[in-house]
């Protein structure tokens, strides 16, 4: 609990570990007495110069790697906005009082991101404890020799560990480009509506794979004087929910083309999903909007309900057509839908959950924020509303899933 009369400062430099607090261009901005200590460097050493001036690693060994894995791990926390804990590293340093002489030196390093308000990261907090005097004292013991073995393995696993997770970090990038690039190319682009307006946005989770499971359509239908926009959200993620979801957007809005309505398309796209690995329990919200009757009929397989600010700034959720996700039931049961009337100038609003759902958050709380933003800003174009909803309702922390959102302009 935080309260007035707090000196942060006073804190940081009675933290009993060496912390440093470093630009994300690694220059350092601040440092706290027990690091001053560590490090053999004075403040005015350290502060505004860049890392790896002044802890260079030892020209003498060839072999050394603890600059290069300093530096990303902490690109790391900069590029994903999470914190990374390194294994045991030996990072030589050079003795202040005597140049050319190098220590072997052996660390404990946490690097953790400090992020702005727009959940960007501003710092990088590197916590660091020494361990090399426990290294030698575990060598110096009884039988020194093989406490000594013991400890050269210790450090070869946990150098083995490292450059494991290195790997594993590069082929878990891989895989999230390789599937936002998917998802990308297989939802729609947005395109005119005869003379409606709207915008689409979507955006993957940070630093994550819980990626490519969110889709959105928009289809007018011929001849009808309707459109059908609908959004979904398959369980799972990476590339094999970024295929499913192709699998389901194109299945519904093929069923949208010929359903009577969006409960009709929802049973049809209910069906299919029995017979596609990964597609249980997805979740789906339909909308056919009657331009000439001015009417919204809608269904819901499971999902958030789609939200209909109207001119005055009142904010309806389309909540009395609810069913389960797809593939919820053993048996095919018809699922239901409902209408509302809309007016001229009504926004309406469909989106995936990251929008709204937060951990250890009622949901209630969610959707009441964005009613707020939505009544905000009902009077901006769809695409400056969709970015502002995005702007209000994305923490500071950034996204833990992705989310995709629909506005139109009624």
């Amino acid at each position: 609990m935080t309260g007035p009369g707090i000196d942060y400062q006073a804190v940081f430099q009675a933290l009993p570990a060496g912390v440093a607090l470093l630009t994300p261009e690694l220059v350092y901005a601040d440092v706290n007495e027990a690091f001053v200590a560590l490090s053999g460097r004075s403040r005015d050493q350290l502060i505004g110069r860049f890392l790896f001036d002044v802890f260079p690693d030892n020209p003498g060994d060839p072999a050394a790697t603890g600059m290069r894995n300093l530096y990303a791990s902490l690109r790391r926390v900069v590029a994903d906005g999470e914190p990374d804990t390194m294994a045991l590293q030996r990072y030589d340093v050079e003795d202040p009082q005597r140049p050319g002489v190098w220590e072997e030196r052996y660390w404990s390093p946490v690097n953790v991101p400090v992020l702005a308000p727009d959940g960007t990261v501003a710092l990088l907090l590197h916590r660091v404890e020494e361990v090399t005097e426990l290294i030698r004292a575990r060598g110096g013991r009884t039988g020194g020799d093989r406490a000594r073995v013991l400890e050269a393995e210790l450090y070869t696993r946990a150098r083995e560990l490292q450059e494991l997770n290195e790997r594993l970090r590069k082929a878990h990038a891989r895989e999230r480009a390789v599937a936002l690039h998917l998802q990308e190319a297989m939802l729609p682009a947005p395109r005119p509506l005869g003379h409606h307006r709207a915008a689409v946005r979507y955006r993957p989770a940070m630093g994550a794979l819980n990626v490519c499971g969110d889709w959105y359509d928009l289809v007018d239908l011929p001849g009808s004087g309707r459109t059908a926009v609908a959004v979904g959200d398959v369980v799972g993620h990476g590339l094999r929910a970024a295929g499913v979801m192709g699998q389901l957007r194109s299945a519904l809005s093929a069923a949208s083309h010929v359903a009577t309505g969006p409960a009709q398309a929802l049973e049809v796209l209910g069906l299919y999903a029995r017979s596609v690995d990964g597609a249980e329990s997805t979740t789906a919200a339909s909308v056919f909007i009657d331009w000439e009757t001015r009417v919204l009929t809608y269904s819901s397989a499971g999902h958030p309900p789609p939200a209909l600010c109207h001119p005055d700034g009142t904010v309806t959720f389309l909540d009395q057509a609810t069913d389960p996700p797809l593939g919820a039931r053993p048996e095919h049961v018809s699922r239901p839908q409902a209408r509302t009337a809309f007016t001229d100038g009504c926004v309406l609003l469909l989106y995936t959950d990251g929008l709204v759902e937060r951990r250890r958050e009622d949901i209630d709380t969610g959707l009441a924020r964005l009613a707020d933003s939505l009544a905000r800003h009902r009077t901006d174009d769809p695409d400056t509303l969709g970015d502002a909803l995005l702007t209000d309702l994305i923490p500071a922390a950034g996204l833990t899933d992705d989310t995709a959102l629909i506005v139109m302009r009624l």
